[in-house]
């Protein structure tokens, strides 16, 4: 080989793109087995491995962990518009979100009272540690397919003993944070959203349909109320392939001379 030939996993990669682009495999297809493959071409294992992996980065093929490695299903990937009118518009921001992508959004939730604040969750909110909190996870569809997860967290010293301890009970269930909280006198004024790319972990990859380790954007969202103390804090998982996020800001009216 000379030394601008290219490396025996890129001559494969390049051969299996060609085979997908001729259609020999449809979308949602499993590959032949590592093995085979590897028999095929005449290359070990390893540099099969490499060339796969190599489409999987590309978005040609997915891996399933324990099954094997698929053709990836094209996919349309959706904006989601995180916006201060997202919380004006009354009831669920996520159900807005999906209404006006054409998808009807609803969502499970499970919520246990009385769960001890861990030390980060006691942090972005401002309380001590074990402290009692309700935690919130839910799980979001769109046209019933998992879309989005999150998991929420709003201090008992505020909601305890209050018709809205539990958000998915009582008579402003699926209201969202700001109307349940104005319910009972606790205006949210602002709040803060952190996102940050992270890996999905084998839960949430399970929850999500995607893969382990795709790429998936994860949001730190709190909730403050006029005196800037926070009353509800949330880390949000949205899966990459199907949706881009996009900030939406608004300008502050010119103030007159």
């Amino acid at each position: 080989m000379g030394h601008d030939d290219p490396a025996p996993h890129q001559v494969v990669a390049n051969d299996l793109r060609r085979r997908l682009a001729n259609g020999e495999w449809q979308a949602g297809a499993k590959l032949p087995s590592r093995a085979q493959l590897a028999q095929h071409y005449g290359v070990g294992t390893n540099v099969m491995q490499k060339a796969q992996e190599r489409l999987i980065v590309e978005g040609l093929l997915e891996g399933r962990a324990g099954s094997g490695t698929y053709v990836s299903q094209p996919r349309e990937r959706r904006r989601m518009i995180r916006s201060r009118h997202r919380e004006r518009r009354g009831g669920s921001p996520f159900q807005a979100d999906m209404y006006e992508s054409g998808r009807s959004g609803t969502w499970e939730a499970s919520s246990g009272a009385r769960t001890p604040a861990p030390e980060n969750i006691a942090r972005r909110l401002g309380i001590e540690p074990g402290d009692p909190t309700v935690r919130t996870a839910y799980e979001f569809l769109a046209d019933g397919k998992p879309v989005q997860l999150s998991v929420s967290w709003e201090p008992m010293a505020i909601t305890g003993g209050t018709p809205i301890l539990l958000p998915e009970m009582g008579p402003l269930r699926g209201k969202g944070v700001v109307e349940r909280m104005r319910s009972i006198g606790v205006d949210i004024a602002t709040w803060s959203e952190i996102p940050r790319p992270a890996r999905a972990t084998q839960q949430q990859a399970a929850l999500l349909g995607i893969g382990v380790g795709d790429l998936v954007l994860a949001i730190e969202r709190t909730y403050y109320d006029g005196d800037g103390r926070a009353v509800e804090t949330a880390d949000i998982v949205i899966p990459d392939r199907t949706w881009e996020v996009v900030y939406e800001f608004a300008l502050d009216p010119p103030q007159p001379n």
